[in-house]
């Protein structure tokens, strides 16, 4: 249909103004139990989208798929739906060696290694997560009692160079950039949050990531996750948004 977005495919009305974002298709399946009416309207390439309500506002989950690209292209045309706050839900490989598996990490800026959103801004414009969806999240994980790092994160294109550096043709200049970063202070690596943060800046709309850590440092792959660790992401999650939703009514969005 021609009301229907080309990628998303979905139509006005179809999706909330706040949307829980993951990368995994099967993810908005398992997110949508956690909304109140939950039931699915679209799925269209990556992108599959769950809408209910929480706190009685309509809210969505909508897979991005993996990489900066994909979600940039799905932050456009929700945008253009009405959607105004994103929230990612998703995983990281650690770099920090405190961070253990299941451990939370809420980003409060990301390293710009990926290159998408270098079509939007140069590299010297900063990808920072919203403040207020960061201090919801913190509280929300707090509540629920959830063990959380706050702090930088680090965005990629190329997930198996950092995995497995020694098999790439810079090997050594890989290690010695992961070890830099990590030297740096940055907790995590992924592969999306940058390019979200970015996409919002620019668009007015405000996002934050929190990531679930499923490779603890020095591991030599990634780790099977366990249903547990992720539903008490996703209640952190869904916290966070209902938190937002309080906000807003409260102060009205401009």
């Amino acid at each position: 249909m021609a009301d229907r977005k080309y990628h998303v495919g979905l139509a006005a009305g179809e999706v909330g103004k706040y949307v829980l974002y993951p990368g995994d298709p099967a993810r908005t399946a398992v997110i949508a139990k956690f909304l109140d009416g939950a039931r699915e309207v679209a799925f269209n390439r990556e992108y599959r989208t769950f809408t209910g309500s929480v706190a009685g506002e309509q809210v969505s989950t909508v897979s991005s798929g993996m990489g900066g690209p994909s979600v940039a292209i799905g932050m456009e045309e929700l945008r253009e739906l009405g959607v105004h706050t994103f929230l990612r839900v998703g995983t990281c490989g650690a770099l920090q060696p405190g961070i253990r598996m299941g451990d939370l990490v809420i980003a409060t800026g990301a390293v710009r290694t990926e290159g998408t959103g270098d079509a939007y801004v140069p590299k010297q414009f900063p990808a920072i997560a919203d403040h207020d969806m960061v201090t919801a999240l913190v509280e929300s994980a707090r509540e629920a009692d959830a063990p959380h790092h706050l702090g930088i994160i680090r965005a990629v294109d190329a997930l198996y160079s950092d995995l497995v550096p020694e098999t790439m043709p810079m090997a050594a200049e890989l290690k010695e950039e992961i070890a830099m970063w990590s030297r740096a202070g940055v907790l995590a690596n992924e592969m999306e949050s940058s390019t979200l943060f970015v996409v919002a800046a620019v668009r007015r709309v405000r996002a934050a990531s929190v990531l679930l850590c499923v490779d603890e440092m020095g591991a030599d792959e990634i780790q099977r996750v366990d249903p547990s660790y992720m539903e008490r992401m996703l209640k952190v999650a869904v916290g966070a948004v209902r938190r937002m939703i309080e906000q807003d009514r409260a102060t009205p969005r401009q």
